[in-house]
């Protein structure tokens, strides 16, 4: 079983989903560490699977993809091997950006980047064609963003 968290590890996360760039002697000195303790610490991290990647955020406007589509995805029947096959699709699909299996009216609700709704289009039809199961979709067009991103409040000890 992994170790607790305790208050630096806390708040060591923190900083990190702030800039996964800073440097072991800067999170070490506004925590109050060595470099070498709060590398330790960030391999133990890494290793307990408390931190799961660390990524670039890319503007989706400067790399050509500026619509953003809220989709809501229903299923034609819950059978076990007929969702984990819905399930490995979204999951290898780049363009799904975010995807949740949820309650409710739909089964999932995903967040997809498109260049266009041409490009949209496209997708959705492959999504039915390869998913006999989904039973229908709606689209819902982002007009803004307000907020993105994947930061988990880390609450202190």
């Amino acid at each position: 079983m992994p170790a607790p968290l305790d208050s630096l590890d806390r708040r060591i996360l923190a900083l990190l989903q702030r800039d996964a760039r800073l440097p072991a002697e800067t999170i070490g000195a506004e925590i109050g560490l060595s470099a070498s303790a709060v590398q330790r610490r960030l391999a133990r991290l890494r290793e307990d699977g408390v931190i799961t990647g660390e990524v670039a955020i890319v503007d989706p406007q400067r790399v050509g993809r500026p619509l953003t589509m809220i989709v809501d995805l229903e299923v034609e029947r819950e059978r076990s091997e007929l969702l984990a096959g819905l399930k490995r699709w979204i999951a290898a699909e780049p363009a799904i950006q975010q995807a949740w299996y949820v309650t409710g009216e739909e089964d999932f609700v995903l967040v997809v980047s498109a260049r266009d709704v041409e490009t949209y289009e496209a997708l959705m039809q492959k999504l039915l064609s390869e998913n006999a199961n989904v039973r229908r979709y709606r689209t819902r067009v982002s007009l803004g963003t307000l907020k993105r991103g994947l930061a988990v409040p880390i609450d202190s000890l």
